[in-house]
């Protein structure tokens, strides 16, 4: 979210950046770097004939096709899943591997707080304060 942030704050300021530009263009009658703005103009140009040209080439693929990519990229993304939910299992496993604790169990606090916490929780005391269950 932070680089989705920081590419618009920079986009938005390029674009207030070249208003600007524009203004102080018109008001001095002076145009900056001539000789590259009007390559990059040609260039510009050229990107737009090739836009068009590939937008036709496009209106020529059969809808069935566009289907079938449709399904292509669905299924890999499902691979990718399947991938991704290997990779976290061995993940794991590796975790488990390297860790000093290997096949690390839950087991029961040794804090009589927490124990007094967690009978109390699931019911195990009654209302003067004393556990119901013998110790």
């Amino acid at each position: 979210m932070t680089l989705a942030i920081a590419v618009f704050s920079i986009s938005l300021l390029s674009i207030i950046l070249l208003f600007a530009l524009k203004s102080w263009e018109i008001r001095r009658e002076r145009v900056f770097f001539p000789v590259l703005r009007q390559k990059a103009d040609v260039r510009a140009l050229q990107i737009k004939e090739l836009l068009d040209a590939a937008r036709l080439d496009l209106s020529k693929i059969p809808p069935g096709a566009v289907r079938l990519s449709r399904i292509g990229i669905h299924q890999f993304a499902l691979g990718f899943a399947a991938f991704a939910r290997k990779a976290e299992r061995y993940a794991h496993q590796v975790a488990d591997l390297v860790s000093y604790k290997h096949r690390f169990e839950k087991r029961d606090t040794r804090s009589e707080f927490l124990k007094k916490v967690a009978e109390h929780k699931s019911g195990g005391v009654d209302d003067s304060g004393d556990s119901t269950t013998e110790q």
